[in-house]
């Protein structure tokens, strides 16, 4: 079917080559847009959770989570930054021809420079530490068949864990993916992970056909 033109694609009409992910996505800038969500973090611990019992939240608690942690996030940065941060933000490159509609992810980062490129982030609540297979699917359906993440090759999950151990969650989500959980080094202190895999790409397409997760375990208790 054919799959008519968005904005986005109007206004940047040439899908990045590799080397321009690359320099929109340097490590560097991975590291401090992680460091900027593990402030905004701290920042809603202070203000919101440890002002109430987040287990009597029980209507659409996700969606409110990540609406909160927005703009903490966008608060912890500088403004210099040569990206932004976005709630609810959707995904052209790999969508399907309409009527359907393109995937759209919690949050995600994006350059000012090329908003065709987004750098996402899923969450999902962890009503325990062995509660994953919302999480685990995310990875497994979006992530690692390209629809998410086509061009970058890289993105995150955030565990908002309701209750247990954060070491008790990652093990239950290596287990369940299958897939080798590293320490991230420069996040040693965080409940932080990363994890390596090769994905689907479909046929026809030059996505990035290797994937690296950030795993993000946020404690709500």
């Amino acid at each position: 079917m054919y799959r008519r033109k968005s904005l986005g694609e109007l206004r940047w009409p040439s899908r990045p080559e590799v080397d321009a992910v690359r320099k929109a996505w340097t490590e560097d800038a991975i590291d401090r847009l992680l460091e900027y969500v593990w402030q905004g973090y701290d920042c809603l611990r202070q203000e919101v959770l440890e002002e109430i019992n987040v287990t009597q939240a029980e209507d659409d608690l996700e969606r409110s989570l990540t609406q909160a942690l927005e703009p903490r996030i966008t608060r912890s940065m500088s403004g210099a930054e040569p990206f932004f941060v976005q709630h609810g933000r959707y995904e052209h490159i790999s969508r399907k021809p309409a009527p359907a509609q393109p995937p759209q992810y919690d949050l995600a980062f994006v350059p000012y420079g090329n908003e065709n490129l987004c750098w996402p982030l899923e969450a999902k609540v962890l009503k325990n530490d062995t509660d994953v297979g919302a999480y685990v699917k995310d990875i497994k359906d979006e992530f690692l068949t390209c629809r998410y993440a086509p061009l970058s090759g890289e993105g995150a999950m955030l565990g908002y864990l309701l209750s247990g151990s954060t070491e008790c969650a990652f093990a239950a989500v290596a287990k369940a993916v299958p897939c080798q959980l590293v320490i991230h080094p420069n996040f040693a202190t965080r409940a932080h992970r990363t994890s390596e895999h090769s994905r689907n790409v479909p046929e026809g397409e030059s996505f990035v056909p290797s994937f690296k997760c950030h795993h993000l375990l946020m404690p709500l208790d």
